[in-house]
């Protein structure tokens, strides 16, 4: 797996290829979705579900500001602080944290993102209490965009967000909301 582009464009990333469980985004969806977003320069990123962390580095790669990357797994965490370690990037914070907990942990800083990108596990049920929880809490800035990766529909309220686009990757879905 690789940086698709920006300043760490074709750098390698290492991530545990015998874990089901930490799944790095595909390429393509990555391209597809940094492609959708445009110039990211100076804006901050969140990669809840880190795994690798492919995302969010991708993010500081295209010239976001800053990526937090949060996950709850010991093994991803180790990738996530190698793959920052090895590319020398400074601007990131990295949380060992169950979803809820470092989202309410930004809220009580009152921090917001421009960019909020989710792929937990494809089973969880936890996709409306996450994305409720970051409408309801101001967690995205104005203008902002949350996706999130899903392998089944995800019946989304309509007050929360506008749909942007939806991706179809065979079984695997990317809505972006606005």
């Amino acid at each position: 797996m690789r940086v698709i582009a920006g300043l760490y464009r074709h750098r390698l990333l290492k991530y545990p290829e015998n874990n089901p469980n930490i799944r790095p985004t595909k390429d393509r969806i990555r391209e597809a979705f940094f492609s959708a977003l445009g110039d990211i320069t100076g804006k901050t990123f969140l990669d809840l579900y880190a795994g690798s962390g492919a995302m969010g580095i991708e993010a500081i790669s295209r010239g976001a500001k800053k990526s937090y990357f949060v996950d709850n797994s010991l093994e991803a965490i180790k990738y996530v602080k190698e793959n920052i370690a090895t590319l020398k990037i400074e601007n990131a914070e990295v949380l060992i944290m169950d979803d809820m907990v470092a989202l309410n942990h930004f809220h009580e800083k009152t921090m917001q993102f421009d960019i909020i990108f989710l792929d937990p596990p494809y089973e969880s049920s936890r996709y409306l209490e996450v994305i409720e929880f970051i409408y309801k809490n101001n967690l995205l800035g104005k203008g902002g965009v949350l996706a999130f990766e899903s392998k089944h529909k995800i019946p989304l309220n309509p007050l929360w967000y506008s749909k942007i686009k939806e991706y179809h990757y065979g079984e695997i879905t990317v809505t972006v909301l606005r």
